[in-house]
C-alpha cells in the first residue's frame, strides 16, 4: 500500500453502506478510509438517525474541503427514536429490509447525476437489498461480513440447524436446562462445539423470530456478490475460512485487523475521522498515563447490549472488591428502559483508583500500556482490537455471534475466560484477578502477545496475508 496515490477518481467511485448499527459502522468507515487512500471516490451511506448522531459527535468534521470522500443518507423507515440511544436491532432489521431499497436506488440515481458515476457498491453483508440495486443499476458489489469468520460460519448453520431440528427450540426451558451444552458434531471447524456456541438466535420456540428468519434470508444472498469481506487474517481463523470457501462460491478475502491496516494511511485529512455515534471523553487516556504498566483493568460492554440494575451493581462491586484500578465506560443506555446509577458508596469505595465514563477512544484505551485486562461483550471490534493488543479478556457475551467470539477466544485462541450470564460480584472480583496476577492470566497474556504479534505480520505492507489479499480484493473484485 504505497504512500503515492493516483488520480483521485482513476479507481471509481465506491458507495459503502454499512448496517446502521455502531459495531457495523466502524469497521466499515476504515475499510472504506483504506479504498480512498489507494484511489476510490468514496460515498459513505448511513441512515439519517445515524448521521444526525455522527454529526452531533463531530465525526464528518475532519472532511471539510474533501471533494472526494463524502457522507450521504437515507430514511431507515423507523419512527423518530432518542438520538442518544441504539435504536432497536429487530425493528431495524425488518426496516432496512423492506424499506431502504427505493431510496437507495434514489442516492444512486443523484451520484450519477452529479458527478463521477458509481463504480463499485460495498454493502454490509446483512443489507443484502443493496444487492437488488446492484442489478438494477448493472453495478458489481460485493458483501462486507463484520462478524468474526467463525461467527459468519455459525450463521451459515442456521439452516440445517432448523432441518435438523434442533431449530426453533421445543421450549423455553431448553434455554437453561443443559439442553445449550449439546454437541453439534458436523460443526465445520471446531471440535465440541455446542449449541450455546452458535449465534444466539437459534434461541428462540417462535418460527417465525425476526432475528433468526431475517439471518435465513441474508444468507440466500452469499452466492450473489462478487466477493465477500471479511475482518480476521488467516492465521487466527484458518479452518473456519477454509471451511467458508468450500461451502460458497464467491471468492472470500480476510483483510484485518482493519484498524491495523489502517497504519498504513498518513493522510491528515482522514485520521481524525471517526465513526463514533457517541463524543468520546479522551482525558481517560491522561488518566491512564498515570497509571503502572498493565495495572489497569478495562471494562466495555460495546453499544448496544443491555443489562438489569442488579447486574450493574454486581459488575461494580465486583471491580471494587478485586481492589484493583479500573476504566469502566457505562453508556448512558446501557440499562434498559432506565438510566444507569451507580451507588453512591461505590465511589467512596474505589476512589482515585476508578474512572467510569461514558464512551472513549476504544482502540487508544487498549493499546495503551497500562492496560492489562478487558471485560467484554466479545463483540467483533472489541475482540480483534483486543487481539492486535496483546490484551486477555473476560467474555459476557449478550447477542449474536458474541457466543460463537467468546468460545473461540476461550477455547481455541486461548485468551479469555468466560463468565456466567447470571453475573455475581465474587466470580467478577476473582475473574479480575486471576486474569491480572493469577496464572492462567500469565498463560492468556502470553496467548495473547502471540495473537498480537501475528496480526502485525499479517497487515505488513507488502508481504503480509491481510494487505496481499487487499490488493487482490481490488484487482480481482472491485476494478472488474
Amino acid at each position: 500500500m504505497g504512500s503515492i496515490r493516483g488520480d483521485e477518481s482513476s479507481r471509481g467511485h465506491a458507495v459503502c453502506i454499512p448496517f446502521p448499527a455502531q459495531g457495523h459502522i466502524n469497521p466499515m468507515l476504515h475499510l472504506a478510509k483504506l479504498l480512498h487512500h489507494r484511489g476510490f471516490r468514496i460515498t459513505f451511506v448511513n441512515t439519517e438517525h445515524n448521521h444526525r448522531r455522527l454529526l452531533k459527535s463531530g465525526g464528518p468534521a475532519a472532511l471539510a474541503g474533501l471533494s472526494d470522500f463524502r457522507f450521504a443518507a437515507i430514511p431507515d423507515g423507523l419512527p423518530p427514536s432518542d438520538p442518544e440511544s441504539t435504536q432497536d436491532i429487530p425493528s431495524l432489521c425488518v426496516s432496512t429490509s423492506t424499506t431502504c431499497l427505493e431510496p437507495f436506488c434514489k442516492l444512486l440515481s443523484e451520484l450519477n447525476g452529479e458527478g463521477p458515476p458509481v463504480s463499485v457498491i460495498v454493502s454490509d453483508g446483512v443489507m443484502s437489498f443493496t444487492l437488488k440495486a446492484a442489478e438494477r443499476f448493472r453495478l458489481p458489489e460485493v458483501l462486507f461480513w463484520t462478524t468474526s469468520a467463525c461467527g459468519f460460519l455459525g450463521y451459515t448453520q442456521y439452516p440445517q440447524l432448523v432441518e435438523k431440528g434442533y431449530v426453533p427450540l421445543k421450549d423455553a426451558e431448553q434455554v437453561t436446562n443443559g439442553h445449550m451444552e449439546t454437541v453439534i458434531d458436523w460443526f465445520p471447524a471446531a471440535d465440541d462445539f455446542r449449541l450455546r456456541d452458535f449465534p444466539s438466535f437459534i434461541r428462540t420456540t417462535d418460527p417465525k423470530d425476526i432475528m433468526l428468519n431475517f439471518f435465513l434470508r441474508e444468507l440466500e444472498a452469499i452466492p450473489k456478490p462478487k466477493a465477500v469481506i471479511m475482518n480476521t487474517f488467516e492465521a487466527l481463523e484458518s479452518d473456519v475460512l477454509k471451511a467458508l470457501s468450500r461451502m460458497f462460491n464467491p471468492k472470500i478475502y480476510s483483510i484485518g485487523p482493519l484498524h491495523l491496516m489502517m497504519n498504513q494511511i498518513h493522510d491528515e485529512r482522514l485520521n481524525p475521522l471517526s465513526s463514533s455515534l457517541w463524543k468520546q471523553d479522551s482525558d481517560c487516556i491522561k488518566w491512564l498515563d498515570s497509571k503502572e504498566p498493565e495495572s489497569v483493568f478495562y471494562v466495555n460492554f460495546g453499544s448496544i447490549t443491555v443489562m438489569t440494575p442488579e447486574h450493574l451493581s454486581e459488575f461494580a462491586w465486583g471491580l471494587a472488591n478485586s481492589k484493583k484500578p479500573f476504566l469502566w465506560v457505562i453508556r448512558p443506555d446501557i440499562i434498559a428502559g432506565d438510566t444507569a446509577v451507580l451507588p453512591p458508596e461505590f465511589a467512596a469505595e474505589t476512589g482515585d483508583r476508578s474512572l467510569v465514563i461514558s464512551w472513549c477512544p476504544q482502540e487508544k484505551v487498549l493499546k495503551h500500556p497500562a492496560v492489562g485486562g478487558f471485560l467484554t461483550h466479545s463483540g467483533w471490534n472489541s475482540t480483534i482490537e483486543s487481539i492486535s493488543c496483546g490484551v486477555p479478556m473476560i467474555c459476557w457475551p449478550f447477542f449474536a455471534e458474541q457466543q460463537t467470539n467468546c468460545r473461540y477466544s476461550c477455547v481455541e485462541w486461548e485468551i479469555g475466560m468466560e463468565m456466567d450470564k447470571e453475573v455475581k460480584r465474587d466470580e467478577v472480583e476473582w475473574l479480575v484477578r486471576e486474569v491480572m496476577d493469577g496464572e492462567k492470566g500469565k498463560k492468556m497474556k502470553e496467548k495473547a502477545l502471540e495473537w498480537k504479534r501475528k496480526a502485525e505480520e499479517a497487515t505488513a505492507a507488502g508481504s503480509g496475508s491481510s494487505y496481499l489479499n487487499f490488493d487482490k480484493l481490488i484487482q480481482e473484485a472491485l476494478l472488474q
